[in-house]
């Protein structure tokens, strides 16, 4: 049976902001009919940046966020500096730009067989579910067929892309035009289909819950990733975290598979990288490198020490 646990609307963005970025370059894209909105005021950002030395080797660490609007300088400073110095970018994944690979990703985000979305739902959760793609001009003939964690992804993005958060404006997206422009590689610690993995990998209860808590709470997603992108843009990890990932403490199996699992790999990835000469850039999503757990507490368990870059 169904059992509904209430938790923090941080969550829901903190799905997007940790989820991994082949799912980010899926949001849909603004809708034509919405209304434009003034010019962003530029924010000068500095976000936190972590260094791993040896004699030989140089990793910086560095949070990302893979939404973001437009008029957020973070590319400046410490960052540009370590970034311009670095052999390689390594982010979460090198392939989300393959459009083969994106085609197979909305394929598994599909279920063709199965009954209507809409059938799955708690019968007193439908009316608020039709009601949304409705509101957000989705095409309902779509979304009834999509499995449950990807409709949660969607309704959640959906408003944040009409108020003009984009992949295209994210870090990632950012670091892999200057990587390009650079001709530096990028390497990737997962593949796309790795990280589509950790959604199909949940129970139905566990996806139609994470689906239920999305449509109850929408109201608030749009204020929680602000706070989120403040703490991210003033080099305040533990706010972040605070915000970030302290509200999935209920759902401890989603908690271990998209954060502290995939930490621990990082950490023991970073750890054989350091056994090569050269500089990287590490980016990947911000909340892997705040609060407990994180790739730094990793690393410390196996003896290796990070160091807060300063700001520049």
């Amino acid at each position: 049976m169904l059992v509904h646990r209430p938790r923090s609307i941080a969550w829901l963005a903190a799905l997007l902001a940790l989820l991994p970025t082949s799912l980010s370059a899926q949001t849909p894209a603004k809708p034509a009919d919405s209304t434009p909105t003034a010019a962003a005021k530029t924010v000068v950002a500095k976000p936190a940046l972590w260094v791993v030395k040896d004699k030989d080797t140089t990793i910086y660490l560095f949070g990302t966020i893979h939404l973001l609007r437009p008029g957020i300088n973070w590319f400046q400073g410490s960052i540009r500096k370590a970034f311009d110095s670095s052999d390689t970018l390594v982010m979460e994944v090198a392939d989300q730009n393959d459009a083969a690979m994106q085609a197979r990703v909305v394929q598994k985000a599909i279920d063709v067989s199965g009954p209507p979305l809409t059938q799955k739902l708690p019968e007193a959760i439908r009316p608020k579910f039709t009601q949304l793609v409705s509101d957000y001009k989705l095409p309902s003939a779509v979304v009834e067929r999509m499995k449950p964690w990807f409709a949660a992804v969607t309704i959640t993005s959906t408003p944040l892309a009409r108020l003009g958060y984009d992949a295209s404006q994210g870090v990632e997206a950012q670091l892999r035009k200057y990587a390009d422009a650079a001709k530096k590689p990028v390497l990737g610690l997962e593949t796309t289909e790795e990280q589509i993995g950790y959604f199909e990998g949940l129970s139905s209860d566990q996806q139609i819950s994470m689906l239920v808590e999305t449509i109850n709470e929408q109201a608030n997603v749009e204020k929680t990733l602000a706070q989120m992108i403040d703490a991210w843009t003033a080099g305040d990890p533990l706010k972040l975290s605070d915000t970030m990932n302290k509200s999935m403490e209920d759902d401890k199996a989603l908690q271990q598979t998209l954060l502290f699992d995939r930490n621990e790999r990082w950490a023991d990835w970073i750890k054989a990288r350091l056994d090569k000469p050269g500089t990287v850039f590490l980016a990947v999503g911000a909340g892997h490198l705040a609060g407990k757990r994180s790739v730094q507490d990793a690393l410390k368990v196996r003896h290796i020490k990070t160091k807060l870059v300063k700001s520049l």
